[in-house]
C-alpha cells in the first residue's frame, strides 16, 4: 500500500513538472480605451494616439488617431502576452508585449530590410506630446498658411503648410508636387510647434520655431534614417506648380497602351473593346502608398456612384518586389480592405525611372498617385500628379470638383 501511494505522488509530481515546463502562457487582456504610443525615430519620439475596442469576436480592433481621423486596424491577434497588429493595407506590423497597462515592442516594414522601429505604448494617456489647453493664449500662434521649403543637404522642395491652432492644440498638413502628408496633429509648447502622424506606413515628426523676422524654421524626421530641415513664411497666396502639367505624353502621342496581368495573372489590354466608348480612369498607383490608399478610397466611393454612366477605372499597381505573387497578394489584401469595386493589373515595382520604362508614352512618372483620364474617342485628356486628400480640406474640395468637372465635359463630348 505505502508502495502504491509513493508511485502514485511520483507520477503527480512528474506530470506537475511536465505541466509547469510545457504550460502556455495565459492570453493576456487588451486594455480598451485610449492608448499613447511613441516610436523611436533617430533619437527622437514620435507620439500618435489609438483607440482599443472590442469586435464583434470577443477579440480587438485598433483605431489609429491623427486629427480627425481614424484609421481601422481589424487584424489584432494576441497570443499569451504577445500582441501582433497588421498595419492596415501596408506590409507592416506592430509585434509587442503586453504589460498590463503597458506595450512594448517594435514597428516593423517587412518588405525593408532591418526595418524595426521602437514602439512602446501606455494605457489611459489622451494626450499627444503635452496635455492639450483649448483656452491657453501664452503660446504664439502658428494659424496660416506658408511657403516652405524642405531642404536635404543639396536638393530643396517647396510645399504648402496649413496649420490651425486653437489653444495650444494644432492640427494641419503639407501639400507638396506630389501628394500631401495627410493628417497632422499636435500641440505647441514653450514656444516649439510639435507635429506628428502615423499612417500605419509612414512616421512623420515636425518641430518648429518661430524666428525674430516671423519666420519659422523647424526640423522634420521621417523613418529610421530621413531628416531634414524646413523653413516656412507666411503667405496666403502660396502656391504648387500645376499639377496637370508635371507628367505629360511625349510628342507623338496621344494615348495609353499597355499589357498587364491582373492580380490573377490573366492579360489586360488597352485600348481593348470593352472599354471603347467609355471615359477610362487610369490610376498610377501603389499598396505601399497612403496617398495612394486616400485616392482608392475616394475612386471606390465615386465609381460606385458613376460606373453606369460609361466609366471605367483601372488601377496599374507598382509594388515593393518584382514578385507578381507577392504584388498581386498585396492588391489582392487591398481590394479587400478598402471593398474596392474596379480592377487592377499588375504592372511593375515602386522605381519611378523603372515604372516610366513601362508607360514610355509619358515622360515620366513623377508620382504616386498619378491619375491620367482618357476620353471615350481613346485620347489623353488630363493627367493629374499627386493627390491632394482629405486632411487637406479645401484643396480635397477642389480635386473632387475638378476631377468631376473633366470626367462630365468626356461624358457630354460628341465623338465621331
Amino acid at each position: 500500500m505505502k508502495k502504491r501511494f509513493s508511485m502514485s505522488l511520483a507520477v503527480i509530481t512528474v506530470c506537475l513538472l511536465v505541466n509547469t515546463l510545457y504550460a502556455v502562457t495565459p492570453k493576456k487582456v487588451l486594455k480598451t480605451g485610449i492608448w499613447r504610443a511613441t516610436l523611436e525615430l533617430q533619437g527622437q519620439q514620435l507620439p500618435f494616439n489609438f483607440d482599443v475596442v472590442n469586435d464583434h469576436t470577443g477579440g480587438y480592433d485598433l483605431y489609429i488617431m491623427n486629427a480627425e481621423e481614424r484609421l481601422l486596424l481589424d487584424e489584432v491577434n494576441i497570443k499569451g502576452d504577445s500582441i501582433d497588429i497588421v498595419l492596415h493595407i501596408f506590409d507592416a506590423n506592430i509585434k509587442a508585449r503586453i504589460h498590463g497597462d503597458s506595450l512594448s515592442g517594435v514597428f516593423i516594414k517587412n518588405y525593408e530590410q532591418n526595418y524595426s522601429v521602437p514602439f512602446t505604448a501606455v494605457h489611459g494617456q489622451t494626450y499627444r506630446f503635452q496635455k492639450v489647453d483649448l483656452n491657453n493664449t501664452s503660446e504664439p500662434d502658428y494659424t496660416g498658411k506658408y511657403s516652405v521649403d524642405f531642404i536635404h543637404e543639396a536638393d530643396t522642395s517647396t510645399a504648402i503648410g496649413i496649420f490651425k491652432q486653437q489653444g495650444n492644440h494644432v492640427t494641419g498638413t503639407f501639400l507638396t508636387p506630389t501628394g500631401d502628408y495627410r493628417y497632422l496633429e499636435g500641440s505647441v509648447s514653450n514656444g516649439v510647434l510639435y507635429l506628428s502622424t502615423f499612417d500605419g506606413n509612414h512616421a512623420y515628426l515636425f518641430t518648429a520655431t518661430r524666428q525674430q523676422d516671423d519666420k519659422l524654421m523647424g526640423e522634420f524626421y521621417s523613418g529610421q534614417t530621413w531628416t531634414e530641415f524646413w523653413y516656412a513664411e507666411r503667405n496666403e497666396n502660396a502656391s504648387l506648380p500645376d499639377p496637370e502639367s508635371l507628367t505629360y505624353l511625349k510628342p507623338g502621342y496621344s494615348g495609353i497602351s499597355f499589357s498587364f496581368p491582373d492580380v490573377n495573372g490573366k492579360k489586360v489590354t488597352f485600348p481593348d473593346a470593352r472599354y471603347k466608348d467609355k471615359v477610362v480612369v487610369l490610376q498610377i498607383f501603389g499598396t505601399w502608398c497612403p496617398n495612394c490608399m486616400d485616392e482608392t478610397t475616394f475612386m471606390s466611393g465615386w465609381y460606385k456612384t458613376n460606373k453606369m454612366r460609361g466609366v471605367e477605372i483601372i488601377g496599374l499597381a507598382y509594388e515593393r518586389k518584382n514578385d507578381f505573387t507577392y504584388a498581386s497578394g498585396r492588391v489582392r489584401k487591398m481590394i479587400d480592405k478598402l471593398k474596392v469595386p474596379y480592377n487592377f493589373v499588375i504592372a511593375g515595382t515602386n522605381d519611378k525611372d523603372k515604372a516610366s520604362e513601362t508607360l514610355p508614352m509619358l515622360n515620366r512618372v513623377v508620382a504616386f498617385p498619378t491619375t491620367i483620364i482618357i476620353g471615350r474617342d481613346g485620347k489623353v485628356r488630363n493627367i493629374y500628379t499627386g493627390f491632394s486628400g482629405p486632411g487637406t480640406g479645401l484643396y480635397y474640395d477642389q480635386y473632387i470638383e475638378r476631377f468631376n468637372e473633366t470626367i462630365n465635359a468626356l461624358l457630354n463630348e460628341k465623338i465621331n
